[in-house]
């Protein structure tokens, strides 16, 4: 079998490479800034065609003699060109703007018919003017917020930008930047990502199918793009909000040759603390802050140079007593070079850094702090070969080095340091795009991924029948930095397949298989900042996922798209934690895990109407998520965290003449399971709780309504345009459960419920209710 599938591999590649065939190459751009359009059409009017690729680039291949080719883009005005080709051709083309009518809320970038047409399954692409009349708190626009309201992916709870994709944990999803990990996604303790919407191009996530070219988590890809700076003229926005203000400026530094785009935002509550009544309030600080940074310069028709950065950072303290501070900063720089009409490339150069830290002051003469970080630098290499109209390749490879501080801990002039670890991820990948005809289309691809610890020390434990470590430590071994301590490697095949049934069906599979390598520390079902990465070793192997996924799409009318997807996933050498288990500063983390396997099953249902004076969409997953590993729930299968039976979204935006678009959401989402205590027990002088199975009890269910209502700007506002949104978030003020904690009842309490004092009681902690926010916008 290997044989036939090599020999039909070399039979496709070699044809492609040898026949006689012109190639029609060049890049698609908006006209207005010069921005690259990321997954335009080229569409020959014989049949066949390419997308552009996250450069804009695109390349087909045609016989000689006389074609018709037309460029498509969402909300862009088509362009048909007719030419006669005699040799390898070389076409830039510019697109229009489509007149600028009130924007509807989609969930696409797409064509009309483009969920049929596409031949990706379980990907989601988005346009941040897509999402913009989309009520959010506090009326600050936010990509990760917004992408929950979709099919199978669920916000990780009120308060957290945290996400689960169809069973997967937070720290399974993959967060990249202009390329660059961001470990960190929220400000504000989850009240906030740290993605500007002003200086977001788009994004894309793929929930399944994920190619070739990325790994290094099971559940998801979220792949964020940067704008590139208007190339044509200098221009502006920014808004002015209830909790933070932002300003993105961008523009030529050599028209059509070099442009640049920066982008600023920071909160200021800590600027109304000194009116409070509390002197140590008043000295209190408490703001986010990030900065966006991009430029690009052309240096040939066949060379660009692309440099970006983020950072940004939170800060908290609670006047001289309590200090709080975290952060990202990544920087990217890219080489897109094109060797021939068939074959482009891009080179990329990485650093990515997260660090956390607090710090506490007893008195002038005691005080302690705590401070930990990751960071990684990184290299890849991506090429794309377009061999002909059927057939595209995409290779490449990536070398990762892994730097973790799990932690520093001064407390006056001790200082204490757990052992710093280092770790070299590397992969190389072979992706086949191949389309048998107009109906049929296949994708396959093949990565290998390994992992290499370099010195350090190792733990050995004492292991019971089952395998799982015991506290009891056996051994330390100890290796130098130049040593590879242990290794770890793996073949990662994907594969997917897309047949049109007609015009507007199609039926779509998936299969991808995925490793990941390092993990975050977390026994909640929502992640924190101060939850420490760690790397594969001895007693932790690296965790895999086997996924497949079946799709039907369908459209009606061609302003209604609707979907149907199931998904099953298979994970092994899951991450469970023993009951009292220590986290925080440890450096024999490894002797307080168990391990185990996890399956997640589900269906995913879609309806999106994409035009008309009322446009919108409804989203609703039924889905399942469990853990079963030895040492936990008497060895019994049990839901996770984060498993949730029913998640539906429904998002409504209403044209009103032609300056009002009133908008809505409702959320509805299962509770979250959770372990509360079931009895208790007198045992030295106090009471103490008993435990039934594990999450064998929810959480109420969470559901809340927002509005918005947005006012544009006058048809006459040609250079400078403002607008103002009024959002108002949980309208009928739900207070839905953030905890729920058990305590003893005191008098007040046990008046109030009716209960014995002394008697254990439940209470229920909700973070928002009812929240109006005013935002002005503009932009010039």
């Amino acid at each position: 079998m290997r044989n036939i599938c090599l020999s039909l591999f070399l039979t496709i590649f070699c044809f492609s490479a040898f026949a006689q065939q012109y190639s029609i190459s060049g890049r698609v751009k908006n006209i207005e800034d010069g921005e690259d359009l990321i997954g335009a059409i080229v569409k020959l009017e014989s049949g066949g065609g390419a997308y552009t690729n996250q450069y804009g680039f695109y390349s087909i291949t045609v016989s000689k003699g006389q074609h018709k080719v037309t460029y498509s883009y969402f909300g862009y005005q088509d362009q048909t060109l007719e030419f006669n080709v005699t040799k390898d051709t070389v076409i830039n083309i510019e697109l229009v703007p489509e007149a600028d009518e009130i924007e509807a809320v989609t969930v696409s970038a797409e064509k009309e018919d483009s969920k049929v047409e596409n031949k990706e399954i379980s990907v989601v692409k988005m346009e941040m003017k897509d999402i913009k009349e989309i009520p959010v708190i506090f009326g600050e626009v936010d990509v990760l917020k917004t992408i929950t309201l979709l099919p199978g992916i669920q916000s990780g709870g009120e308060g957290s930008t945290g996400i689960n994709v169809r069973g997967g944990g937070q720290d399974q999803n993959l967060i990249i930047l202009d390329e660059a990990t961001v470990y960190n996604a929220s400000h504000l303790l989850g009240f906030f990502s740290v993605f500007n919407g002003d200086a977001i191009k788009g994004l894309e996530v793929y929930k399944g199918g994920i190619p070739a070219k990325y790994g290094g988590r099971l559940a998801s890809l979220i792949d964020i793009r940067m704008k590139d700076g208007n190339s044509k003229q200098f221009a502006g926005a920014g808004g002015v909000g209830t909790i933070s203000s932002r300003l993105t400026l961008e523009g030529p530094i050599i028209k059509d040759k070099s442009s640049f785009m920066i982008a600023g935002r920071r909160s200021y509550a800590d600027l109304f603390l000194p009116f409070a009544p509390d002197e140590t309030v008043q000295q209190s600080t408490l703001y986010f802050y990030d900065l966006n940074l991009k430029s690009n310069y052309k240096i040939s028709d066949n060379d660009r140079l692309y440099l970006s950065g983020y950072f940004g950072r939170d800060v908290f303290g609670l006047g001289n007593l309590f200090g709080l501070a975290w952060g990202n900063a990544t920087a990217t720089l890219r080489w897109n070079h094109i060797f021939n009409q068939k074959l482009f490339a891009n080179f990329s150069l990485v650093y990515s850094d997260f660090d956390y830290g607090f710090s506490i002051d007893f008195d002038e003469n005691t005080n302690i702090a705590f401070d930990q970080n990751i960071t990684d630098y990184y290299g890849k290499a991506d090429f794309i070969y377009y061999a002909n109209t059927k057939s595209t390749f995409t290779y490449g490879g990536q070398l990762i080095y892994h730097d973790f501080n799990p932690g520093t801990f001064t407390a006056l002039e001790d200082v204490q340091q757990l052992d710093k670890r280092k770790a070299f991820e590397s992969a190389i990948y072979i992706d086949h795009n191949y389309e048998i005809d107009a109906r049929f289309n296949i994708r396959y691809g093949l990565r290998y991924s390994a992992f290499a610890n370099m010195g350090g020390t190792l733990y050995e434990y004492v292991k019971d029948e089952n395998g799982q470590p015991i506290s009891d430590l056996t051994q330390e071994t100890e290796y130098d930095n130049a040593q590879i301590s242990n290794y770890f490697g793996g073949l990662e095949p994907r594969a997917s397949v897309s047949y049109n049934l007609n015009t507007l069906t199609a039926l779509k599979s998936t299969y991808n298989r995925t490793i990941q390598y390092i993990q975050q520390a977390s026994n909640t079902a929502s992640a924190f900042p101060t939850d420490q990465w760690f790397s594969s070793n001895n007693n932790v192997k690296p965790q895999i996922a086997d996924q497949v996924a079946l799709g039907l799409f369908k459209n009606f009318k061609k302003n209604f798209e609707t979907s149907v997807e199931v998904y099953y996933k298979w994970m092994q050498n899951q991450i469970d934690y023993r009951e009292g288990a220590n986290l925080f500063f440890n450096d024999q983390l490894d002797g307080e895990l168990l391990f185990g396997k996890g399956w997640s099953y589900g269906a995913e249902f879609f309806i999106n109407k994409t035009s008309g004076t009322t446009t919108g969409f409804i989203s609703y997953t039924w889905s399942k998520s469990m853990r079963q590993v030895d040492g936990i729930n008497f060895n019994d299968p049990y839901p996770t965290n984060f498993d949730r039976r029913h998640n539906l979204s429904v998002v409504v935006s209403q044209k009103l003449g032609t300056r009002f678009v009133l908008s809505g959401t409702f959320v509805y989402n299962s509770g979250n399971p959770f372990s509360p205590p079931v009895g208790k027990y007198f045992y030295q002088d106090g009471w103490n709780n008993i435990y039934g199975s594990r999450n064998n009890y929810r959480i109420p269910d969470y559901h809340r309504m927002d509005l918005g209502l947005t006012l544009k700007p006058k048809e006459s506002e040609k250079r400078f345009k403002s607008s103002w949104n009024l959002s108002v978030y949980n309208v009928y003020n739900r207070e839905n459960p953030y905890a729920i904690y058990f305590p003893e009842a005191n008098a007040e309490q046990a008046e109030k419920f009716g209960v014995k004092e002394g008697d254990t009681i439940a209470v229920q902690v909700a973070l928002f209710k009812i929240i109006p926010s005013l935002t002005w916008n503009f932009e010039f």
